[in-house]
């Protein structure tokens, strides 16, 4: 069965950076466009960045442009996440997500097949 599993999470300052990796199995990876989306308490799920199956388009929140990166190994079927500049308000559960199909509405947690359980990210101001 298709599994995605997030590590890298944790506790940083404000102003630190982490990496967060998404290991994928039982999925044709690279037909898959690869997402990361984060929920804070009380708050709804959120697009950060999307990837393209070939990783030749990539897409970015205005809110981690210039901040987070995301990049993805085909050969490895795993997607990443670098978060730079870390602030308090980037606190929340981070979570990878497989699309298939076409580009379109990749900001859009529904248009999402396959999710992973999630990464607690925490920054401490």
């Amino acid at each position: 069965q298709v599994q995605l599993v997030e590590s890298g999470g944790g506790l940083v300052q404000a102003g630190g950076s982490l990496r967060l990796s998404c290991a994928t199995s039982g999925l044709t990876f690279s037909w898959y466009h690869m997402g990361w989306f984060r929920q804070a308490p009380g708050k709804e799920r959120e697009f950060v960045a999307y990837i393209s199956g070939n990783g030749g388009s990539i897409g970015h929140a205005d809110s981690v442009k210039g901040r987070f990166i995301i990049d993805r190994d085909n050969g490895k079927n795993m997607v990443y996440l670098q978060m730079n500049s870390l602030k308090p308000e980037d606190t929340a559960v981070y979570y990878c997500a497989a699309k298939s199909g076409t580009m379109r509405r990749t900001v859009d947690p529904a248009e999402y097949d396959y999710w992973g359980q999630g990464t607690q990210v925490t920054v401490s101001s």
